[in-house]
């Protein structure tokens, strides 16, 4: 899958404080957030490295989707995944929306919403070397 990604060295909350940061400056929030590694542990009795994935909507853009094509659901929110397999340094990757929301009726606000993505991923890599 195509994805937008960077690599942070940070561990995983502390790069996770500072996506949420990055997202909130471009008009995104965080709906949900799952806890990967807990819930295996929790749920499977397996150990791995911190996983999480963070459920990131920007309303505006949600909006207008949703009035254009109810089945836009299907793809909200988007999905933003930290991935600490080495300790003190995550992995962050972004789902596409261009292609997760392929087609011309959204593209529009598909392009937009992987345009300010795309500002996340730097302001991220700005942030890892300051």
């Amino acid at each position: 899958m195509d994805d937008l990604t960077t690599i942070v060295p940070l561990p995983l909350d502390e790069a996770a404080r500072r996506v949420r940061d990055a997202l909130a400056e471009h008009g995104f929030g965080v709906l949900t957030e799952i806890d990967v590694a807990r819930v295996f542990h929790d749920k499977l009795d397996v150990e791995r490295t911190p996983l999480t994935i963070l459920g990131a909507c920007n309303p505006v853009i949600a909006h207008a989707a949703l009035e254009r094509d109810g089945a836009a659901a299907l793809n909200l929110p988007c999905n933003v995944v930290l991935d600490e397999s080495t300790p003190g340094v995550t992995r962050v990757s972004i789902a596409d929306p261009t292609v997760v929301v392929p087609g011309r009726d959204l593209a529009d606000l598909t392009h937009d919403a992987r345009a300010r993505l795309r500002h996340v991923i730097r302001s991220l890599e700005g942030a890892a070397t300051s």
